[in-house]
């Protein structure tokens, strides 16, 4: 954490329905981002259905925002959507997940997909959000310009000498080989 760092705080409700599978009892997704947290405690019941779909409030998370990343952020902001990544992780809770991350930066989005585990879900980034991220992006961001590595030239004479010195080594075990042999 920077000190120009920010963190936004945000709530995050999500919706369990019924599996259509006798394998899964329950299906979890992450339903919408808020700006505003609800006055009651993460994975209370807010709403529940006839056909056994309920709503839970799954609790609060901080969206942090890092200078260094502002690039992610802008491509992400330049989007026809914004989006904003929510990441629920199993855990042995009577809800089954806990609210493990909340983000607007797809490369963190991406290394949360590759754990395997994780509920992993996009949904609209808020307005409030959206302004806030807008305006850490026109504080922060600097272009970075691109620089190609340029590999090194290979030194065929250096290849050459290796080819040799291979070939003495080669020429030693031989020699080696055959005196352990005589003397057999």
């Amino acid at each position: 954490m920077t000190p120009d760092s920010v963190l936004v705080p945000v709530a995050v409700v999500a919706e369990r329905r019924r599996g259509v599978t006798r394998w899964a009892e329950h299906v979890w997704r992450a339903n919408a981002v808020l700006e505003d947290a609800p006055d009651v405690a993460p994975w209370t019941c807010l709403r529940q259905d006839a056909d056994g779909s309920a709503i839970f409030f799954a609790g609060t998370a901080e969206v942090a925002l890092h200078p260094t990343d502002t690039d992610n952020y802008r491509h992400n902001l330049e989007a026809a959507v914004p989006l904003v990544w929510v990441v629920l992780r199993p855990a042995g809770t009577e809800a089954g997940f806990t609210l493990q991350a909340v983000t607007i930066d797809a490369g963190e989005a991406h290394v949360y997909a590759e754990s395997g585990n994780d509920l992993l879900e996009s949904l609209p980034m808020p307005p409030g959000l959206r302004a806030i991220a807008t305006d850490f992006v026109a504080r922060h961001h600097r272009e970075r310009g691109f620089f190609k590595r340029k590999r090194d030239r290979a030194d065929p004479e250096a290849l050459a000498r290796q080819g040799q010195v291979d070939e003495a080594r080669q020429g030693q075990v031989e020699e080696a080989r055959q005196g352990r042999m005589e003397e057999e």
